[in-house]
């Protein structure tokens, strides 16, 4: 019997779930996962940044809740990519020049769009599934290591001090409670694509932190769960990329002006700082490449044909895997 033709079941095997961020391409990591779970996986633990944060909170907090897989899309369906393209309020006179809202915006915000569409379709959604802070999504409070306290982390950049923060992982560094502190807007931090919106603020002991997306520095944090003491590993870590393998050439795209030549040293940043990991066997061999032709990270006028598309091609790409590795990668967390 085919994985996508199996009757509804409850999965069998733990696997870490770790989702590449690729902005409005995430929609291909609802239906890699998806498919994962028709071939039996459960996942123990998830890592995300930036668009796998979104679908990885999501996910988690489905899981809590106990509501089947399969409802992924539907909700993930309800996220509307052209209302993030919300600048502010006092921007609405200058609507007549797009380019001119976008320099101020960029000039005295940081970000084009404030993103708090995003927040509040966060909050609904996970609200709805019986999720609001990270105290919601404990797996083991009392766990000694504690990557092993979360069914969530997401990895955001700290701006300020220049380095990964894995929400709620760090957080105590900060001198703030992880328990307390909201999955929406650790979220919010890790979509946060410099330059197009807003960075999220962080007060802390160490002053105010500037957090911006988390694929600059970690859109595939593929290795979050792997073992570091002498115990011996439970189950595998499964990753899905929405990028290119290494050794694909991709095409030239012109930088055309300010605004393209900034997103072009983003996703240069991004990809340089993840190579390695499609470089490296053992970690190539535990990833999912189900990248989307055709679709850039900022295209928010997606049509419904082309979000089925991108879910259509994540789930192939997930199901051609799982013919591969029947009996899944081998354990490392």
């Amino acid at each position: 019997m085919a994985v996508e033709d199996q009757p509804a079941h409850t999965p069998t095997r733990s696997a870490d779930l770790v989702l590449e961020g690729g902005g409005v391409k995430g929609i291909a990591l609802v239906g890699a996962a998806v498919a994962l779970d028709s071939a039996g996986w459960r996942f123990e633990r998830i890592a995300g940044s930036s668009a796998g944060a979104i679908v990885g909170s999501v996910i988690a907090a489905m899981q809590r809740a106990g509501e089947p897989m399969t409802r992924a899309d539907e909700i993930m369906r309800t996220l509307d990519y052209g209302r993030m393209e919300d600048r502010r309020p006092g921007l609405r006179w200058l609507e007549w020049a797009p380019r001119v809202a976008d320099a101020w915006g960029i000039l005295f915000r940081l970000g084009m769009y404030q993103g708090a569409y995003l927040t509040e379709w966060l909050r609904g959604v996970l609200g709805d599934l019986g999720v609001r802070t990270f105290a919601d999504l404990a797996r083991d409070p009392a766990a000694a290591d504690v990557r092993d306290r979360y069914h969530l982390v997401v990895s955001t950049s700290d701006l300020s001090r220049q380095r990964v923060l894995r929400i709620p992982w760090d957080l105590p560094e900060y001198g703030v409670d992880p328990d307390g502190f909201e999955v929406a807007t650790a979220v919010r931090a890790s979509a946060g694509i410099p330059f197009l919106f807003e960075p999220v603020r962080l007060r802390g002991v160490h002053g105010e932190s500037t957090l911006a997306d988390g694929s600059l520095l970690e859109t595939f944090p593929v290795a979050a769960f792997d073992r570091v003491d002498d115990q011996p590993p439970r189950w595998p870590s499964i990753g899905v990329r929405l990028s290119s393998r290494a050794s694909e050439r991709a095409p030239a795209v012109p930088v055309t002006g300010p605004i393209s030549m900034l997103r072009s040293l983003v996703y240069t940043t991004v990809d340089s700082t993840q190579i390695r990991h499609v470089d490296d066997p053992r970690d190539a061999e535990r990833t999912i490449f189900a990248k989307p032709r055709g679709v850039g990270w900022t295209d928010f006028d997606l049509t419904p044909e082309q979000q089925q598309s991108l879910y259509d091609g994540g789930r192939a790409a997930a199901l051609r895997w799982i013919a591969r590795h029947p009996d899944g990668p081998r354990p490392t967390g």
